[in-house]
């Protein structure tokens, strides 16, 4: 399977490019940055061989060129819509995990999906413990209504609250029987208590030497629930990125969380 990365030369990006080199059955053949313009991924992301070779791109037209079938996309939130829609108009599956589409971007790219041969897998987070902790938390509220999520990333992530942040609460609104009355804050001091995303607390953290973390604290009569997940290394998201590349083109349309192909 010929495979793509979007977002070639950040963090992200350049983690994809390793893991897919190191496959035996999907073959790296495009890369587009605009800030890695005209460098090798050798020289980009540490490859060697064939992959090491291959030139990045600054626009997409490069990945329909060199015969893409899956293009995986971790751009950042001021391109993942316009991208995503681009790659489905022109018939490409797209694995998506970079975060900031807004539901105006889906339903565009439901739109171009219905009139593509392509699918879209939409991940906000493709470790495998992170799905779980998500399942588990969508499962405790039923149960245990009082929530609050906190979670903690790097200094250099350009959106908060985390897309999965965002998808736990979501998971978590819709599960929860009810919607218990929010405690108090200091007026004083606005932002003490986070934000809330349908209806649900949600609390950033931004420090150096954090990769990717997150916890949901549920509270009950005399009893508390933590349910937590930690990215120590940008590698523990490589499985569910290949497992979505070899999936995505057996889906549906745009499709969102990696559950749908665990």
């Amino acid at each position: 399977m010929r495979i793509g990365v979007v977002g070639a030369g950040g963090r992200m990006g350049s983690e994809v490019c390793r893991a897919v080199a190191a496959t035996d059955d999907l073959q790296l053949v495009a890369a587009v940055d605009p800030g890695a313009t005209g460098r090798h991924l050798g020289d980009v992301a540490g490859l060697d061989g064939v992959a090491g070779e291959v030139v990045v791109a600054d626009h997409l037209d490069a990945l329909t060129a060199a015969g893409v079938e899956v293009a995986v996309e971790f751009s950042g939130p001021a391109t993942v819509g316009d991208n995503l829609a681009w790659l489905l108009e022109h018939d490409l599956h797209a694995v998506v995990g970079a975060t900031g589409l807004t539901e105006a971007d889906l339903e565009r790219a439901r739109a171009a999906a219905a009139a593509s041969v392509g699918n879209a897998l939409i991940a906000p987070n493709f470790a495998i413990g992170a799905v779980l902790l998500m399942r588990f938390a969508e499962e405790a509220a039923r149960h245990l209504p009082h929530v609050e999520v906190v979670e903690l990333h790097h200094d250099r992530k350009v959106d908060a609250p985390s897309g999965t942040a965002l998808r736990t609460a979501e998971l978590i609104a819709a599960a929860r029987p009810e919607v218990p009355d929010a405690p108090a804050g200091d007026d004083a001091h606005p932002g003490a208590r986070g934000a809330t995303h349908r209806g649900v607390r949600v609390h950033s953290v931004r420090l150096p030497g954090l990769v990717a973390h997150q916890e949901v604290i549920f509270g009950g009569q005399g009893q508390t629930l933590t349910i937590r997940h930690d990215s120590i290394d940008r590698s523990s998201f490589m499985p569910g990125v290949l497992l979505a590349c070899r999936r995505v083109a057996e889906l549906d349309g745009v499709v969102i969380g990696l559950d749908a192909v665990l």
